[in-house]
């Protein structure tokens, strides 16, 4: 389930979105929202002088192949292939390898845990190399659970069963419910973060399913 902020979203609906268009402020903190992100954005890219970039009224574009600057409905995203780059960017931070769950993984992924399992909701921050995505899985509860996606930097995607994927950028929220076949990870062209949160529930579990081949992959561009 997609819960994209409407400043994401140019100000759209989408179907299982959050609808947030009866707060007052709304409109006064989406641009407030954009401004810092892209005050931000146009910082970093004027302290990377060596970049070559090419200026246009609409759009930034990087003209690089470690690094991707472009705006998407007035919000400057960018995409990493250099790690020293996105680290900088990658404010919850890449944490150690993710070698105890490396077999459910087609490429390399780390994980910085950002709450003590113990408080009761375990936020970790995930981070994925290009090319990096999780196997096919299923979170399982009789009552509540699921999963939370929050994304950070990068770009990734997330795909359930059965329904076309959908573009990870930072501000992208997902909300995964229990009982869904899904998978998420980074585009094959930039590294990719999220912070993930567990929903608390009852018999929970997770089943790990089949890779996501490279020809499914592949498809998503």
């Amino acid at each position: 389930m997609l819960c994209n902020p409407p400043f994401l979203r140019g100000g759209e609906r989408e179907r299982g979105g959050l609808d947030l268009e009866a707060e007052g402020r709304q409109e006064e903190v989406q641009k407030e929202r954009k401004t810092r992100h892209n005050i931000c954005a146009k910082n970093y890219i004027k302290s990377h002088k060596p970049l070559a970039l090419k200026l246009t009224s609409s759009r930034i574009i990087q003209v690089s192949n470690n690094l991707h600057f472009y705006e998407r409905r007035g919000v400057i995203i960018m995409k990493f292939m250099d790690k020293d780059d996105f680290e900088k960017q990658n404010v919850f931070g890449t944490g150690q390898a993710n070698t105890a769950y490396a077999k459910y993984f087609i490429g390399d992924s780390f994980l910085n845990p950002l709450t003590d399992p113990k408080c009761g909701l375990f936020l970790a921050n995930v981070t994925f190399e290009p090319g990096c995505r999780n196997n096919w899985h299923i979170h399982h509860a009789t009552k509540g659970g699921g999963q939370m996606l929050i994304c950070t930097a990068g770009e990734g995607w997330y795909q359930e069963e059965g329904k076309e994927p959908v573009s990870l950028v930072p501000g992208t929220v997902i909300a995964i419910p229990p009982e869904v076949k899904h998978w998420h990870g980074a585009k094959k062209d930039s590294w990719f973060s999220h912070i993930a949160a567990e929903i608390p529930g009852e018999n929970t579990s997770n089943e790990w399913c089949e890779p996501v081949t490279d020809e499914e992959y592949n498809r998503l561009g």
